[in-house]
């Protein structure tokens, strides 16, 4: 599924194409996304001119002056800049018309996206308001993780992709950042030191900022803005390695489901 560097890369994709564009029409073909989609979007829309493109965690927010639409590209959405004309998909769901003719499009397979509107402060909706920081901020750090670890009893892993913790760390990152840290997964939160955390933290900043400057990850089903897969999979070091050699000490990688994802680890220089 799209996970935070995806969810920016598309964020900053298709800013520059609808920031300042006046919405002209929306077009829902499926309203039932993993929630309906509101059955007024169209009438509240049309004439609102896009303020700016934002990202929360995984949820895209198109400020307006009216209010904010939220999307979330759930397990396999995308959404493509498009030109006036071109046809529909089976899975193409909504379509926003711009008056200059450019369209933003909604492609879910899964459907497990959102499209939701709230004319009240975003930042108190329901779904964003109990979020934790954001890792690329400055408000995120090891002394944070560290306090709020304190007395966990569970995996790290677990721990640090919670996203009233931190949001934003999917387990394909949370892989990677754990494995740059020398952190075992399985190691329980609460028994991790400061330092350890700190490093951890910065690992974590070190691996979502280059996977957004390579374009997210490429998995099958996360396209970006013009349709081009990501290319992070390419850097990746454990992630899918399952008994490769390990890239520092060459022992063969360990794969184990750790609730219910793929987790993998260098048992020797993870602990």
């Amino acid at each position: 599924m799209p996970e935070l560097p995806e969810v920016e890369t598309t964020c900053r994709g298709i800013t520059p194409h609808i920031v300042g564009q006046t919405i002209k029409q929306v077009i829902i073909r499926q309203p039932q996304l993993r929630w309906p989609v509101p059955e007024t979007l169209n009438k509240v829309l049309c004439g609102l001119k896009i303020r700016s493109v934002s990202r929360r965690a995984k949820y895209l927010l198109f400020t307006t002056d009216a209010g904010t639409m939220l999307i979330h590209l759930g397990m396999s959405g995308s959404l493509r800049i498009m030109s006036a004309g071109q046809a529909s998909g089976k899975h193409d769901h909504v379509d926003f018309i711009f008056n200059n003719e450019t369209v933003l499009r909604f492609n879910d397979t899964r459907r497990f996206g959102a499209i939701l509107w709230t004319d009240t402060p975003v930042e108190n909706h329901p779904l964003l308001k109990d979020l934790g920081p954001e890792p690329l901020l400055a408000e995120f750090n090891g002394e944070l993780l560290y306090q709020r670890a304190n007395n966990r009893k569970i995996p790290v892993k677990s721990f640090i992709m919670d996203s009233h913790i931190v949001v934003g760390i999917g387990n394909i990152y949370a892989n990677e950042a754990l494995f740059m840290a020398g952190i075992l997964p399985s190691r329980q939160a609460g028994s991790i030191s400061l330092s350890r955390y700190e490093k951890l933290a910065d690992c974590i900043r070190i691996i979502l900022r280059h996977a957004i400057l390579q374009g997210g990850t490429t998995l099958k089903d996360f396209v970006n803005e013009a349709g081009k897969p990501g290319y992070f999979q390419q850097q990746l070091c454990v992630y899918g390695r399952a008994n490769l050699p390990c890239i520092n000490c060459l022992q063969p990688l360990t794969e184990i489901r750790m609730a219910n994802r793929t987790t993998v680890f260098c048992k020797t220089c993870q602990h």
